[in-house]
């Protein structure tokens, strides 16, 4: 049909018959889409769920949202301004990027024992602030919280702590180590029309934006996932996958079709001692840490971390990540409140439990259909 400017029909251009199109099948759970949906509310953000083992996406959710039946007929001028009112509900908040605060800590520690400057046994003192440059960088609780090694320095979020091992290996390996988590490229789902890459900085990239060179400062803010660093919620999941597989960076994807004929792993080469402490750490944060609010009664063990990006002059962004049961993962979520306030551990955590309770602890799910 022809049909002018306002959708009045002016013409039958012509028929055929219509026939069926090919099925198309998703990864994605309805129920786990519904609970995240549920989780996050009316809250601005967003909640992916990943299979860690092989990327399939089980669910992902963003918000502000729409309700793209409205689009099906001639939608109004009032409908189109009520649309425009409630901050980009048209974004998919998902795959945009934002600084990924201390969830970051998995890529820093990875990076501090992997370039040799920190055997796994580390212990090191914490403090309230460290001067760098004539700058005081914080510690988060502004006291410190005396000696910890790596898995105590993410169960508690230390930020002194990280500083020092950023401090001491320098820029090169934390940057080379973020992009081998894939981090500052498209992640490969088919929505890449949608997805930002984000981004990774370097001395490069500084010098031809800012026309500054790169400062010590830059890579302490760098070490606990704030400065110019930008990931997406999608990016961070991968990033949480990867320490919950056995070190495996996974493309997620939403077809199911073909997927036991494809590839959808690589390894990113991390040593096992590598993997134990980031294990241990991600396990420890929610047993003793910043993430004792993901867990209920009923749940399998579950490891995760917190994160609290500061975003002035407006409310920080909260992240949490999980995944479960912690010594065979079957889950991946993570859940960002954008300019939430509060802290991951009290806004990000709960969203996260809520969709680990519909995963362990409704009817049991048929095995995934490929590794």
């Amino acid at each position: 049909m022809e049909v002018d400017g306002a959708g009045r029909v002016l013409r039958v251009l012509g028929d055929k018959t219509a026939r069926p199109g090919d099925d198309v099948k998703l990864t994605l759970d309805l129920d786990l889409q519904k609970a995240a949906e549920e989780a996050l509310g009316n809250r601005k953000g967003a909640i992916v769920a990943i299979d860690p083992n092989n990327g399939a996406v089980l669910a992902m959710v963003s918000r502000p949202a729409f309700d793209p039946n409205l689009f099906s007929t001639q939608i109004s001028d009032q409908q189109w301004q009520q649309l425009q009112s409630k901050e980009y509900p048209f974004l998919n908040r998902a795959l945009q990027v934002y600084p990924p605060a201390s969830t970051f800590k998995i890529v820093t520690t990875t990076a501090a024992i992997e370039s040799g400057s920190f055997p796994t046994n580390t212990v090191l003192p914490t403090y309230p602030f460290i001067s760098v440059g004539g700058i005081q960088f914080w510690d988060w609780n502004r006291a410190g919280f005396g000696r910890l090694d790596f898995p105590g320095a993410m169960a508690f979020s230390s930020d002194t702590f990280f500083y020092q091992t950023a401090l001491r290996m320098g820029e090169t390996p934390l940057i080379q180590w973020t992009r081998r988590y894939g981090f500052g490229r498209k992640t490969g789902i088919e929505l890449a029309k949608e997805e930002a890459a984000g981004l990774v900085p370097d001395e490069a990239w500084k010098q031809a934006q800012l026309d500054e060179s790169w400062y010590a400062g830059d890579t302490v803010n760098m070490s606990i996932g704030q400065g110019y660093l930008q990931a997406s919620p999608l990016q961070v999941a991968v990033m949480f996958a990867i320490a919950a597989n056995g070190g495996y960076r996974v493309t997620p994807h939403l077809l199911m079709d073909g997927e036991s004929g494809r590839s959808w792993r690589q390894s990113i080469d991390l040593q096992p001692e590598t993997l134990r402490i980031l294990q241990q750490g991600l396990r420890e944060v929610v047993t003793e840490g910043t993430g004792k609010a993901v867990y209920a009664e009923g749940l399998p063990p579950i490891a995760g971390k917190s994160g609290t990006a500061e975003d002035p002059p407006r409310d920080s962004h909260t992240w949490f990540g999980a995944y479960g049961p912690a010594d065979k993962p079957e889950i991946v979520v993570v859940a960002f409140g954008e300019n939430s306030g509060g802290g991951g551990g009290s806004i990000a955590a709960p969203m996260v439990r809520q969709v680990l309770e519909e995963y362990f602890l409704d009817e049991p799910r048929p095995a995934p259909s490929a590794n």
